[in-house]
Formats: C-alpha cells, sequence, structure tokens
C-alpha cells in the first residue's frame, strides 16, 4: 500500500542553485516515513515505550527533476516488506502534476533499545504494535 504526504517545498529549503538542497530530500522521506508510522498506529513514543525504534541502515536517492521554493509535492512511502532483520521503505517525491523528481530507497531495522541489537522479525513486532498493520502491508 502507498502512502502520501503532502509538502510545499520552502525558500530556506533551497541550495545556492534556488533548487531543493540534496540533503532535505532525506528530511522529506523521513517525514513520510513517520507519517506512515503514525498513521498505522506505532508513533515514535509508542515505539519507544515498548521497547523498539526504526534505524536507517541503507539510504539510495535518484535525483530525476529540480524543485524550487513554492512547488508543492507529495512525497510517496511504500513499506517493501523485510529480508531477515531488515525491511525496506520505497519513495517517491512527486510534483502534482505526477513530474518524478526523486526516488528513495531505504533499508531499515528495528533497534531493540536495550540490547542495542537489531530484532530478529521486524514485521511481525510491527504487526504486533500497530493499529493498522495493513497500512505497512501486514
Amino acid at each position: 500500500m502507498t502512502f502520501s504526504v503532502p509538502i510545499l517545498v520552502r525558500g530556506y529549503e533551497l541550495d545556492t542553485q534556488g533548487h531543493l538542497n540534496q540533503a532535505v530530500y532525506l528530511q522529506y522521506g523521513e517525514h513520510a516515513r513517520w507519517e506512515l508510522l503514525r498513521a498505522a498506529g506505532l508513533a515514535q513514543d509508542k515505539l519507544i515505550a515498548s521497547g523498539v525504534g526504526p534505524v536507517v541502515l541503507e539510504t539510495t536517492i535518484k535525483y530525476l527533476r529540480e524543485l524550487r521554493g513554492g512547488d508543492e509535492i507529495e512525497v510517496t512511502v511504500e513499506y517493501t516488506g523485510e529480508k531477515g532483520k531488515t525491511f525496506g521503505f520505497r519513495h517517491e517525491v512527486r510534483k502534482l502534476d505526477g513530474t518524478v523528481s526523486a526516488e528513495i530507497s531505504v533499508t531499515a531495522g528495528l533497534l531493540d533499545l536495550t540490547a542495542r541489537k537489531l530484532v530478529a522479525a521486524p514485521g511481525e513486532r510491527f504487526a504486533a504494535l500497530a493499529e493498522r498493520p495493513d497500512l505497512l502491508g501486514l
């Protein structure tokens, strides 16, 4: 299932060429992931109270088209499932006309906050804690 978050590109997020600064794409992806988790009933404080927290292990961004201040965009996020102790998210950063500005792929894990090790079956833990596991495809 694909989830999306609307965002307005703000002037202070631009680089010296007037384009959205490359680091801000990471922030947009992070924001969309947390909004998806929150909508699924996995708010940050709930995860922390249960002794776990998601950690990003790898991010790849493919930049396709520029964004400028004032552009209205949506950032999509899709949970792509798990492989052992890791799981993934896929994002698209799109203008409202459908133009894809960037594609982001994330590999993450669910950290046991006491043991400081990745949880063995993160999808199972998410499904057990979530109010809406269907938003994650679980």
